[in-house]
């Protein structure tokens, strides 16, 4: 076993429990579908991040772990980290995506999921090719064992022979009980070790390779069964 993982990297806190974890899945999912189906044209993205905290709190999940995420058009290339320009509006055709962290009860969710308006085919290619990467990297994590790093290795190359670039800034992280970083704040791309399902979030960003717009797409390291 690696270092990593013997060095606390899948540690879980007191109130760890699965069916926990997966509840607090199953609404996260199902709180990025009511958000999506709420987002219009016209929208400024400040609006559509008010209205997605509210969905989250008329659900009965806290704002937990990071901040609330909706990007629109030339908002979606930008790394999490980095602000959205102010002011962009969502277009007749154009791209979103929702990035949201709620806690319920003692667990953490996290989700995230692109979603395209009106007639762009490149904008459904990006989006569906996110989901679909998402899935090749963990159908290869469920037949090999890859580590995190090898994982990611992966995910590069099969984003660039899709013609998209992967974005590292998004590189994967535990999730576990809140709060999951007073047990480890390493990156699923950093590890050293095949990981566990119940402990990760794979994060697969795409962008254009001319950085006009991008698509988003994460989940929980889970087996097929967990899966429509």
């Amino acid at each position: 076993m690696s270092t990593a993982v013997n060095d606390g990297a899948e540690r879980v806190g007191p109130a760890f429990s699965v069916d926990g974890m997966l509840v607090a899945r199953q609404k996260t999912r199902q709180a990025i579908r009511d958000i999506a189906a709420k987002v219009r044209p016209g929208m400024v993205e400040e609006q559509a991040v008010e209205m997605a905290k509210q969905v989250l709190v008329d659900s009965g999940m806290q704002l937990s772990w990071h901040p609330t995420r909706v990007r629109f058009g030339p908002n979606t290339i930008k790394p999490m980290k980095l602000a959205s320009a102010p002011g962009v509006v969502l277009q007749e055709n154009d791209l979103f995506f929702l990035d949201i962290a709620p806690r319920v009860e003692a667990w953490e969710g996290d989700a995230g999921q692109s979603f395209v308006v009106g007639h762009q085919p490149e904008y459904r290619r990006c989006a569906d090719d996110a989901e679909r990467l998402f899935h090749d990297v963990r159908d290869v994590w469920l037949r090999e064992r890859l580590t995190g790093h090898d994982l990611y290795a992966f995910a590069d190359r099969t984003a660039k022979s899709m013609g998209w670039e992967l974005n590292f800034d998004l590189p994967g992280h535990r999730v576990s009980d809140f709060p999951h970083a007073a047990i480890y704040t390493g990156s699923l791309a950093d590890l050293e070790a095949a990981p566990s399902e119940l402990r990760w979030i794979l994060e697969i960003h795409l962008r254009d390779p001319q950085h006009r717009f991008g698509a988003f797409y994460e989940d929980m390291l889970l087996s097929d069964d967990y899966y429509d």
